[in-house]
């Protein structure tokens, strides 16, 4: 049987897609499919660059399709659809995150072009795009890290419009191969924020000096130097504080494709997982006869239905934002930060299962263990994107605003809003609809009732315990309770999907039963911060809860994950 929360090779048909966009996802399918297992990790294990897989995205104009804009597309089926773009995210991490990872960095490359006014500029990465040219995103030094604030890039006036630029760049994926190199930098002859330059590089350039990858991997995370590239105005895309603004905007766009992909990997995984431990006997018995081990498999389970339904449901928001709603900066650090972190958890919960199966090298959880562990790494660290996230804390559980409900978004229109989002700034006055509905909804779930409870105790942790002027500089506490909060948004978005889907209430119960465990770890790490103060810590211990069990239904969900034992391996 089938289960259709999971996305399977065998039966995949993205049939709520467009015909182009599903001939193409299926025919990337297909492609992996037919290279087969062997060849997959043999090219992972020695490293090699991935020509053949680019050259098969240039043949069907993969990249091309997906990554151009409306408004400077050749073809109708031409657009930027987070939808079908997420969809892509799911299938190469179902194969290999260094595909992905090629592609990835292609849309954070594109990022400054599409936001840029250079006309020149962005009908010359069109038709990079149309020959299959891939993109990079020159950013991040290795002495400051992605801190564009002391970026070393330095363009030098040249006497004639245009600058010299010279400096290197450290972690910028593709930057072996990239048709164009979106760099940033800063002029030498202006002072502060109204120096920084963005502007577009060639690989190929003569001034472009290509140093080394500096990660053992197919994935080519280069270092490279110029050394006076001459950089003329078709190649500036943006100056001053849009330059800056540019960084942050693609940033925004780039860091979402990190949840499905985390997704992608989970699922190939967990196909080997239980296929491997149901046919597995030990001591007379089948591994998962074993209570804990059926526990461990469940809860990976749940969790990772729980990645799914978030990450759907945050797409109808970066879908339909606008200048007067920009809730997705809440939900977009979310599904970097907490979805590719129960990546993690949902790897480690089947490797506890499989142990030293999942070192054999000719396994796919081989490879996943590894790569699971770079996601929540990317594109701004965990710590970073918690701090973030409390920007939102306040005025999300305590001052909710009016709005009409966003519907689901897969219809093939373009994401145009992503590349004018304007200044990256005003988070603190963005406002959020009422989280409460989406649990009203399900209040006759147990543990949605319990998990509940929990939200609104945060509620009044906030109100009434809520860190003071002196525990604010405390990041590593503020961290925690940017952790229950993550908690509560996770829970709601993955209740308004559930609705949407219809999900079946066995697994949503059993997955709150999880969330109501994790609220409670918080809450005792919370307990346990040495800057806690007595009523944070008395309201810390009365906000543990034990979920709401129910051995019928845990049954029912076990019957679940021990049905995909069998439903695919991949061909050798």
């Amino acid at each position: 049987m089938t289960d259709p929360l999971l996305f399977n090779p065998r039966t995949y048909d993205p049939a709520h897609f467009d015909p182009e966009t599903r001939r193409l996802l299926r025919a990337t399918v297909d492609w992996f499919e037919d290279r087969g297992k062997r060849r997959l990790i043999e090219d992972y294990r020695s490293r090699a660059w991935l020509g053949e897989f680019l050259d098969f995205a240039a043949k069907e104009r993969l990249f091309a399709t997906f990554l151009t804009p409306a408004a400077v597309a050749e073809h109708e089926d031409q657009r930027w659809d987070t939808a079908r773009i997420a969809a892509l995210n799911e299938i190469f991490g179902f194969y290999g995150l260094d595909y992905w990872y090629a592609w990835q960095v292609t849309i954070l490359g594109l990022g400054p072009v599409w936001q840029s006014d250079n006309a020149a500029a962005r009908t010359r990465a069109a038709e990079l795009l149309s020959r299959g040219e891939v993109f990079a995103f020159g950013l991040s030094e290795r002495a400051h890290g992605a801190d564009i604030y002391s970026t070393d890039m330095l363009l030098e006036p040249d006497g004639d419009g245009g600058f010299l630029a010279s400096g290197s760049k450290y972690y910028i994926g593709n930057g072996n191969a990239a048709g164009l190199v979106s760099v940033f930098g800063r002029r030498t002859d202006v002072e502060g924020p109204d120096g920084y330059v963005f502007f577009a590089a060639d690989s190929r350039h003569p001034a472009y000096h290509l140093v080394k990858n500096v990660v053992d991997s197919s994935k080519y995370v280069s270092e490279f130097r110029l050394a006076g590239y001459p950089v003329g105005p078709d190649d500036v895309l943006h100056t001053g504080r849009a330059a800056f603004d540019a960084a942050l905007n693609t940033v925004n766009v780039g860091k979402f494709n990190l949840c499905t992909a985390s997704i992608g990997i989970c699922e190939h995984a967990m196909y080997e997982a239980v296929t491997h431990a149901h046919n597995r006997v030990l001591y007379g018995r089948p591994v998962t006869a074993f209570p804990h081990v059926r526990r461990e498999l469940a809860d990976a389970y749940v969790r990772l239905v729980g990645m799914k339904l978030f990450s759907d449901r945050a797409v109808d928001y970066f879908r339909s934002a606008g200048p007067d709603d920009r809730r997705y900066l809440l939900f977009n650090p979310m599904t970097k930060m907490k979805v590719t972190t129960e990546g993690e958890k949902v790897i480690d919960l089947m490797w506890d299962v499989i142990a030293a199966k999942g070192f054999e090298k000719d396994t796919y959880f081989a490879q996943a263990a590894v790569e699971i562990r770079s996601l929540p790494k990317l594109e701004g660290t965990v710590h970073v994107n918690l701090a973030l996230i409390l920007k939102f804390l306040r005025n999300h559980l305590l001052a909710p605003a009016g709005y009409d409900p966003v519907p689901a978004r897969l219809d093939a229109a373009d994401d145009a809003f992503l590349f004018r989002q304007g200044p990256a700034r005003g988070l603190g006055s963005i406002r959020f609809h009422d989280w409460r509905p989406a649990f009203d909804a399900y209040a006759d779930v147990p543990n949605v009732a319990r998990f509940r409870e929990q939200a609104d105790a945060l509620c009044d942790f906030v109100r009434t315990a809520a860190p003071g002027e002196e525990q604010s500089r405390d990041l590593d506490l503020l961290l925690s309770v940017g952790q229950l909060f993550a908690l509560v948004v996770h829970a709601q978005l993955i209740l308004e999907q559930a609705r949407a889907t219809e999900l079946d209430t066995d697994v949503l119960d059993e997955l709150f039963s999880v969330l109501v465990r994790d609220f409670s770890a918080h809450a005792v790490e919370l307990h346990g911060k040495e800057s806690a103060t007595r009523e944070q810590q008395d309201w810390a211990i009365g906000a543990v809860r034990r979920p709401v069990t129910d051995a019928d239904r845990s049954a029912r969900v076990w019957e679940r994950v021990a049905a995909l034992s069998g439903t695919y391996e991949m061909a050798p």
